[in-house]
């Protein structure tokens, strides 16, 4: 298909997303042009391998990805990948140290600061989950081992990051899970997670979270073989950190803002946050998703209409870095193919269908 950078094209179009209206472009066109809003720009591959279940976190403008799993049975991965955002160029960095369990796919990753941290995870080599937790200096280009996570070993956890503390919940220890933890790096040694209680939503693995203007919002997943359809809110500085929001299916009879609300429920999604908007794309529910969403925490409401869909493979287990202004995703699995290819979204482009 046909790119449109808008700001190049005369174009007239209002792009009302979630109730608010985006900048007016200028001029007109044939009413006969058909667009969607959005357009997936293919950038760097992925230097390291194909991979699915990876961790990933964001410090300042530059995205990190670590460990996951190539495909094949005994290939858990402990390497370290730093993504340029500006340049458009990836960096082999310093791997987590060479100890038992350290290869791992489906851990978690956020960032504190100048920092980035991985825990949990499946270390399929040694047949078992993992809980320790491990610190990322980027100016030394090192680890360091951190306290090992306290609700217990696990895969397919959420993390977020709220101020100086990072957030680790849910997840799949042969059972499906519903517990948060907060970690304070700054902590002495055997006390830097504490329990967080609370949390009223559906127990998950394959869960996903963003944040916006310092309260997170943690949606899908799957749980007995059910997508869970609840959203909730977590906001530390509230009196009740924790809030139910509107479910993300068409179940109000009595409202009609969720009647195209069908497709947002999946698993193993990515979501990343652009101008105060939390993106989810990816993942798979009954088959690997291309559609995204975009949730307006302003309004509490979703909204998909007419959006260009993610231009790669649908896929799985793949993993996003976010900036605030920027979203990237990269990597992941459909079946037996295994991806390495990245893309930036740019929401405010238009594409011709």
């Amino acid at each position: 298909m046909w790119k449109i950078k808008v700001l190049k094209m005369n174009v007239i179009k209002c792009f009302f997303l979630l109730g608010t209206s985006l900048p007016l472009l200028s001029s007109c066109t044939d009413d006969s042009d058909s667009y969607t809003y959005g357009v997936w720009n293919e950038r760097s591959d992925f230097d390291g391998k194909t991979r699915s279940g990876a961790a990933s976190f964001t410090i300042g403008t530059q995205g990190y990805i670590c460990g996951g799993y190539t495909g094949k049975k005994t290939e858990y991965l402990n390497d370290l990948w730093e993504y340029n955002t500006s340049g458009n160029y990836w960096t082999q960095l310093a791997s987590m140290p060479d100890e038992a369990g350290t290869c791992r796919r489906a851990a978690t990753g956020f960032s504190i600061g100048s920092k980035g941290y991985i825990t949990t995870g499946y270390d399929w080599v040694d047949i078992k989950y993992l809980a320790d937790t491990w610190e990322y200096d980027p100016a030394a280009n090192s680890w360091a081992k951190k306290d090992d996570y306290a609700g217990g070993a696990r895969q397919y956890a959420l993390s977020f990051t709220i101020g100086n503390y990072g957030y680790v919940g849910t997840g799949y220890d042969d059972n499906y899970l519903k517990d948060f933890y907060r970690f304070d790096p700054t902590a002495a040694a055997g006390s830097q997670w504490q329990k967080i209680d609370g949390f009223g939503g559906t127990k998950r693995m394959g869960g996903t979270a963003f944040v916006i203007n310092d309260a997170a919002y943690i949606c899908t997943g799957i749980n007995n073989g059910t997508y869970v359809n609840d959203l909730w809110k977590f906001d530390p500085s509230a009196s009740e950190p924790w809030t139910s929001l509107r479910k993300i299916i068409d179940d109000d009879d009595d409202n009609d803002f969720d009647d195209d609300y069908t497709t947002i429920t999946r698993a193993h999604a990515v979501s990343f946050v652009i101008d105060n908007k939390g993106y989810l794309v990816t993942g798979e529910a009954g088959g690997y998703r291309t559609d995204y969403w975009v949730y307006d925490p302003t309004t509490d409401l979703w909204n998909n209409e007419d959006f260009t869909p993610f231009e790669g493979s649908g896929r799985s287990g793949a993993v996003a870095f976010s900036t605030g202004t920027r979203g990237f995703v990269t990597t992941g699995a459909s079946s037996s193919y295994y991806f390495d290819d990245t893309w930036e979204l740019l929401p405010y482009e238009l594409e011709e269908e």
